[in-house]
């Protein structure tokens, strides 16, 4: 997942674009033009837009899944972004509940993609993948597995996708 969205981000003019990143703090290091997080409870998807303030992109990792409301957060995703910004989203799918605040939700690739088409995207301007594997999805049986490298094989297997991602532009 990490290397699809990085490989993603870095081939768009990123080191122009004003980044948001919600409920993360990974990609403050990019090289992003102007950079900022926001953590939920300071700020909650799904009740509306920040201000006025508009991005060049907005990152969403592992979040969606979190949400009560999915299509009004997406809506908002997508009014807070400049005309022809980006949306970058990733999601687990086959990966243990974690109520934290509360797990709701999960797609699969076909299933985000219409997510972000109720949420005002362009169905043509929607790309999804997904990644996993039986070993990676039999590891997250117990506690939270970490990679390891040699641990366990990263070969994809389409059938068992632990996370899902899209990109969608506007």
């Amino acid at each position: 997942m990490d290397r699809e969205t990085e490989k993603y981000v870095k081939s768009l003019d990123y080191n122009k674009f004003v980044a948001l990143e919600i409920s993360g703090s990974k990609w403050k290091d990019f090289g992003f033009a102007s950079y900022r997080c926001i953590q939920y409870e300071e700020y909650d998807l799904c009740e509306g837009v920040i201000g006025n303030e508009m991005f060049d992109i907005i990152i969403v990792e592992q979040v969606l899944e979190h949400c009560l409301y999915p299509y009004r957060a997406v809506r908002n995703l997508n009014s807070m972004l400049k005309p022809g910004g980006f949306a970058v989203i990733t999601t687990p799918f086959l990966i243990m509940f974690h109520s934290s605040p509360v797990d709701c939700s999960r797609w699969t690739e076909l299933g985000i993609k219409y997510l972000l088409v109720e949420g005002g995207f362009d169905l043509k301007k929607i790309k999804t993948g997904s990644w996993g594997n039986r070993a990676c999805v039999k590891a997250n049986f117990k506690p939270w597995a970490r990679y390891l490298p040699g641990m366990h094989s990263l070969k994809n297997e389409p059938r068992y996708p632990l996370v899902v991602w899209a990109f969608a532009q506007k």
